[in-house]
């Protein structure tokens, strides 16, 4: 599906998914690194790329409700609930959405049907070191 949208030279070299299951998981699971303490990095994270991960976790939710309810408990269920459990602890409640003038979702939503991961804000910000 994405091949068919580039042009033949850029789909040639184009060998997995960009946006396959594995790499939101991987894009996730960044995320959360890069905000836990004793991370350091010369990398550059810009405050766009965070709601660029963000979206990445509401696609994860998205997959999971499409799979059986069993999947809940499987392998995929479990990385996931520990990938959610380690941003839970990086993170701290932001009732006042203080991050929204720069972190929006791309899926238009109501604020109460957000995931949670919106509804946060990082202990450790990586764009600011």
């Amino acid at each position: 599906m994405e091949r068919s949208r580039v042009a033949p030279h850029i789909r040639e070299k184009i060998t997995a998914p960009v946006y396959s299951v594995a790499d939101r998981f991987a894009s996730w699971e960044r995320l959360v690194r890069r905000m836990e303490p004793g991370w350091s990095s010369d990398d550059f994270y810009p405050i766009s790329a965070y709601d660029n991960d963000l979206d990445s976790r509401d696609a994860l939710d998205e997959v999971m409700r499409a799979l059986p309810a069993e999947a809940d408990d499987g392998a995929l269920g479990r990385l996931l609930a520990r990938l959610d459990a380690r941003f839970h602890a990086a993170t701290v409640p932001d009732p006042e959405r203080s991050l929204r003038p720069w972190v929006r979702p791309t899926n238009e939503k109501p604020e109460t049907e957000l995931g949670e991961w919106w509804k946060r804000k990082p202990v450790r910000v990586p764009w600011a070191d």
